[in-house]
């Protein structure tokens, strides 16, 4: 299927802001970009990109005091299908996991393993390995916790999560990535765009936050906030927690004005929207998937390099490699309105 998305975000900064964003596909996305990814400015301004640590497309600008929007809108190819579901992936012993994947076991910034870790063997010690561990961890994190747009809390910790019992999705996901990586499974947090693609609306449209986990010598999906099997999701970044992955980050005041995302699924001529999956179609269970219509295969196609204007919208910058830069997030579509004009302002 085809999917429409992209978003519109303004900020209102009182000096010239150092501001950097995390809101670009992420490169393992790149082949079924559709049509240009372009990041614009308004008003314009100078702009580039470099790669994380982490691998995820990272754009820097210096914004001008006043009013600044960004905005991006174009269509990506997607399979259609649901999560994928791999029941007999194996969890590895932690000696034969790849280098790579040894940091996604360590305590983070909002993954506080420390304070969790007998909590977490108390309640899956006793049952399966692998697959069946992750996907009672979800059902746990899934239950316990309420979700809430206004329970928001930049500062709210996944033991936070796990004794207030309350949060929305970046909390679920949290708590889920430390449990595993109290577990022994290695648990990476990411955002990207997920619509109401075969589900009913939820307003308003929003990122969204799940995590994927090491298991069976592959990374896989996880949702404990939905804790059901999606169509159409489409990551952005990847990292230890939301500290990694915040969708904004400004080096001086920048309040958030208005925010706004899309993710449509597009269809061609004669076609019908994908129809409301019951939960029983969506479930992550063996061999189980959605008897449903499908759409047209797109044909995947190599993109246009995405791009982000310096002065004009046609003008293409190359991501470079640079290092990390640590900041501390806050939650999507919620506004952080710091008490000084300079500082530190993110929102994740």
């Amino acid at each position: 299927m085809k999917i429409r998305t992209g978003y519109a975000i303004t900020y209102e900064t009182f000096q010239p802001t150092p501001m950097m964003f995390l809101l670009s596909v992420h490169p393992s996305r790149a082949g079924d970009i559709l049509t240009p990814e372009v990041m614009t400015f308004d008003p314009p301004v100078d702009a580039h990109q470099y790669l994380d640590a982490f691998g995820n497309v990272t754009t820097r600008i210096l914004a001008p005091a006043g009013r600044i929007t960004v905005a991006t809108d174009f269509l990506v190819h997607d399979s259609g299908e649901l999560d994928p579901v791999v029941p007999d992936a194996r969890q590895h012993p932690v000696q034969d996991l790849p280098d790579e994947a040894m940091r996604f076991l360590l305590g983070s910034r909002y993954c506080d393993t420390d304070k969790l870790s007998n909590i977490a063997w108390e309640l899956f010690g006793a049952g399966p390995e692998g697959w069946g561990r992750v996907q009672a961890v979800c059902d746990f994190v899934n239950r316990h916790i309420k979700f809430n747009y206004q329970d928001a809390d930049a500062t709210r910790s996944a033991h936070d999560a796990y004794t207030q019992q309350r949060g929305v999705c970046r909390d679920y996901a949290h708590l889920a990535v430390a449990f595993c990586r109290c577990l022994n499974i290695p648990a990476r947090y990411c955002t990207g765009y997920l619509g109401d693609i075969g589900v009913p609306v939820v307003p308003p449209p929003d990122f969204s936050a799940w995590f994927e986990v090491y298991l069976g010598g592959a990374w896989h999906t996880f949702d404990a906030r939905n804790n059901r099997r999606r169509i159409g999701r489409i990551v952005i970044a990847r990292g230890r927690d939301a500290t990694d992955v915040a969708i904004s980050t400004s080096f001086a005041t920048a309040l958030l004005l208005s925010f706004d995302v899309h993710t449509d699924e597009v269809l061609e001529e004669g076609e019908a929207p994908t129809p409301i999956l019951t939960a029983e179609e969506a479930a992550a269970v063996t061999g189980k998937t959605a008897d449903r219509p499908k759409t047209a295969a797109v044909p995947n196609k190599t993109p246009e390099t995405a791009v982000v204007p310096p002065k004009t919208p046609e003008a293409a910058v190359a991501p470079v490699k640079t290092p990390e830069t640590a900041v501390v997030p806050t939650e999507a579509a919620t506004v952080n309105t710091p008490k000084a004009t300079a500082g530190l302002t993110k929102v994740a």
